[in-house]
């Protein structure tokens, strides 16, 4: 591990950054980013972290648990992120354990059913609140307590739900449900206080008046809920000064680390004065084009990052404005960090190009 010891830090963790290998001659067909080009050219490698195909959490999250301290360094597929995502939303964990559950659609394909993109309902507050209104006294009925500081999330907490695995929606978002649904995380059985929950949600969902107006207007219905993120919130610390995102989980952590933090700036030149120590700033224009496979469209979302940010950022950094720029490249199951400091341009003998670094 490279420790850099420069003052004005900025770390940018990047969430679906990394096609896969498979995905590499589409993705990177037409790729033009002489800036993002030169930093992973002449960085030094921080650290790589492999995954797995069925880890049923993302990269990225399990990445901002372990900078927090929220799971241990050697955690491989645990990410109990709820109780922050809780905190960022306006709740108050405390010490229960939260689970994390969003309406969804799942879509019938030929012999399985598969999750849709819960971003891609476009799921209006009104719907959203009007469905909750209905879910919510049946889940109580099982003994089963319900947050919901906002209709779009909703936070489970009871001894009756037990401890369970879920998956978190992007990774599971486009394959079949089948191996992500909840499962007890002791026994690794289909959970069954799970199954009945989501039963009793999709039959006083079904022929909703909500779903009817969206089936109608040609949306889909939102007909399941998704549940992930499992956990009770810990002590946290956090290696940076100031969190810069709008990822909840993100988000969350720095609260409970009483950190500063805010939502993400729309380009490099938009951040506040970055004094000593290290900004985080999480940018994710990637995941929805990444989910969907549309490679010209995740090409796109690069080429906006490599114009607001890399290229903005290298120019700081080689002038001496910024002390040192750091880059978490996340994928569908890795992650890679690099960090340059000025010096590290000078070092010209240095190549390496993104796609040595897919998964």
């Amino acid at each position: 591990m490279r420790t850099i010891m420069h003052s004005n830090r900025l770390h940018l963790l990047l969430p679906f950054a990394l096609p896969s290998a498979a995905d590499a001659s589409t993705a990177l067909h037409e790729l033009r980013s002489p800036a993002l080009d030169k930093l992973l050219a002449r960085a030094a490698l921080v650290e790589r972290v492999a995954g797995e195909d069925f880890q049923r959490t993302l990269p990225h999250e399990r990445w901002v648990a372990r900078q927090f301290g929220a799971i241990a360094p050697n955690a491989t597929d645990n990410a109990p992120l709820a109780p922050y995502m809780l905190l960022a939303d306006g709740g108050t964990p405390g010490g229960d354990e939260w689970a994390c559950v969003e309406p969804v659609h799942v879509r019938i394909a030929h012999d399985h059913l598969v999750l849709i993109d819960p971003s891609a309902l476009a799921l209006t507050d009104e719907e959203a609140a009007k469905l909750l209104s209905v879910a919510k006294p049946l889940i109580e009925e099982l003994g089963v307590r319900v947050e919901a500081p906002t209709p779009h999330r909703w936070y489970l907490t009871g001894e009756a739900l037990g401890k369970l695995a879920g998956a978190s929606p992007l990774r599971a978002s486009g394959r079949s449900i089948e191996i992500w649904l909840p499962h007890d995380a002791q026994s690794g059985q289909r959970s069954r206080i799970w199954m009945k929950l989501q039963n009793e949600v999709q039959m006083g969902w079904f022929e909703h008046p909500v779903n009817e107006a969206r089936e109608a207007q040609g949306l889909p219905a939102v007909n399941s809920i998704w549940l992930h993120a499992q956990g009770t919130a810990q002590p946290v610390r956090s290696p940076f000064v100031r969190v810069l995102s709008d990822a909840l989980a993100t988000r969350g952590l720095a609260l409970a680390a009483s950190v500063e933090t805010a939502r993400a700036p729309s380009s490099f030149k938009a951040l506040p004065p970055l004094g000593a120590g290290t900004t985080l700033v999480e940018l994710n224009p990637f995941a929805a084009p990444f989910i969907a496979q549309d490679w010209a469209a995740w090409q796109a979302a690069l080429d906006e990052v490599e114009r607001d940010w890399f290229a903005p950022a290298l120019e700081a950094l080689d002038a001496g404005r910024l002390g040192a720029l750091t880059l978490t490249l996340a994928g569908d199951t890795g992650s890679v960090t690099l960090a340059a400091t000025r010096g590290d341009l000078r070092k010209f003998w240095r190549r390496r190009v993104l796609p040595s670094l897919l998964e």
